[in-house]
């Protein structure tokens, strides 16, 4: 009775580049913190990825290392549902009906669309104005209450909330108004080359972000690369966002507060200082590592869980979609 009673949360993580220690910092942990107080449901949302173009061999293996790297940080299958979201057909044929509800005002104002269509000119498809009804769908289908978003992802939510409005005020109560869940305390990990921005796991350039799959001695290289300013000072202070960046890195990482570490590196250069911020970046992924290592070579139980979230997740998001089928007017499809 008790599990019924918890709040449930629906993400997804979309297997394109690589999982950063941005989206582990930032995200991942966080999750991880979640999974015995609210009811999670994780997706690898590889229906979302093919809104660009993918070579099929590097996104079938990155779907199944993204679901290896949740594990290994700590997301418990017996306690988070894990899944792959084209295991689960109720995502497409909901995705269809929402579809059907969204105006091309409102998609054509999403910020994913335009950035998207500014990069991949060539291949402005329909998927990529549509993907927001289908990103709704992945969590109205399991009537989520909470979704875990960056303060930039809210649009994503509010849409998907609009949408929920209008099909219940048109027929009836079917969907649960999810809430942008945004942690109090997350770390907002930024751009090793590009300070002012958010580290991306799909930025062009490796420099700028450290992947959880990294070489030790590549994220060394990147740390000591990383922009800083000529000012020489191991502080935060206006016009030091490289340094600000770094300092934050070092105290999630290492648990030490930012107010110590500006004290212990006083007169000590930025030389020093982004050794130890390295050691303390690997030290912070080492075990995160070696149990995707394992992971990875261990097939059958990978192959376990997700067929085991596929099952389990199509089970309730079918009590959705035929919900919404009986309230479209659909004949009731023969048992």
């Amino acid at each position: 009775m008790e599990q019924l009673e918890k709040k449930i949360i629906f993400s997804g993580i979309q297997p394109s580049g690589c999982i950063t220690l941005g989206n582990y910092l930032g995200a991942i942990k966080n999750w991880v913190a979640l999974q015995d107080d609210y009811r999670c449901l994780y997706s690898v949302v590889d229906m979302h990825a093919i809104t660009v173009r993918q070579d099929p061999k590097q996104l079938r293996q990155r779907c199944l290392e993204f679901l290896c790297l949740l594990l290994a940080c700590g997301l418990d299958p017996d306690k988070n549902l894990l899944f792959f979201q084209s295991h689960v057909p109720t995502h497409a044929e909901l995705a269809w009906v929402l579809n059907c509800f969204t105006y091309m005002g409102e998609l054509g104002r999403m910020t994913q669309f335009k950035d998207k269509s500014a990069k991949h000119a060539d291949n402005i498809n329909v998927g990529l104005f549509t993907y927001p009804a289908l990103m709704a769908a992945d969590i109205l289908l399991y009537q989520a209450d909470l979704v875990p978003v960056g303060g930039d992802q809210k649009q994503h939510v509010e849409l998907t909330r609009d949408i929920a409005v209008r099909f219940n005020s048109l027929f009836g109560e079917t969907f649960k108004v999810p809430e942008p869940y945004i942690p109090k305390v997350g770390a907002r990990i930024m751009s090793l080359a590009e300070p002012t921005k958010k580290m991306s796991k799909s930025d062009d350039n490796p420099k700028a972000y450290i992947s959880l799959l990294d070489d030790f001695n590549v994220i060394a290289k990147k740390i000591k690369s990383a922009v800083t300013d000529s000012d020489g000072r191991v502080c935060r202070g206006e016009g030091k966002e490289g340094i600000d960046n770094l300092l934050n890195i070092y105290s999630v990482t290492s648990g030490e507060s930012i107010a110590s570490l500006e004290a212990r590196f006083e007169g000590r250069g930025y030389g020093e200082f982004k050794a130890e911020v390295a050691q303390a970046v690997v030290e912070c992924i080492r075990p995160i590592r070696r149990r995707f290592d394992d992971y990875m070579n261990d097939k059958a139980y990978i192959e376990s869980v997700y067929k085991k979230g596929a099952e389990t997740a199509l089970k309730i998001s079918q009590r959705t979609l035929d919900k919404v089928h009986k309230k479209l007017g659909y004949v009731a499809r023969a048992k």
